[in-house]
């Protein structure tokens, strides 16, 4: 098992510091990271922690996993390593999944 976290379904409104407290109280935290939304700065409801030892990830997923949270019941789980190949969900470069672009052909 691995120490890093994922955190799902958080409230917009929980931050860094609200994360960090609660799983400080399970064991000894190395980091927290809100993901947020590139254009406008908002939070999009995950998370990823880091704790410091196994065994604290372990007991935080046995604690927190679907407890409340500002409101909203989260979902705490071993976080999975990013796929490799880009992320663009197999459509491969470009994203769209049409092909290259062509010339008009008149």
């Amino acid at each position: 098992m691995g120490r890093k976290l994922f955190v799902g379904n958080l409230s917009f409104n929980t931050d860094e510091r609200r994360l960090e407290e609660v799983f400080q109280a399970i064991g000894p935290v190395d980091s927290v990271n809100i993901v947020r939304d590139q254009m406008t700065g908002r939070a999009r409801g995950f998370a990823f922690v880091e704790m410091q030892t196994e065994e604290g990830a372990k007991n935080a997923i046995d604690r927190l996993n679907e407890t409340e949270l500002d409101g909203r019941r989260i979902a705490v789980n071993e976080a999975r390593p990013k796929p490799v190949g880009g992320g663009a969900g197999g459509r491969g470069p470009g994203g769209g999944g049409r092909g290259p672009r062509r010339e008009p052909r008149w």
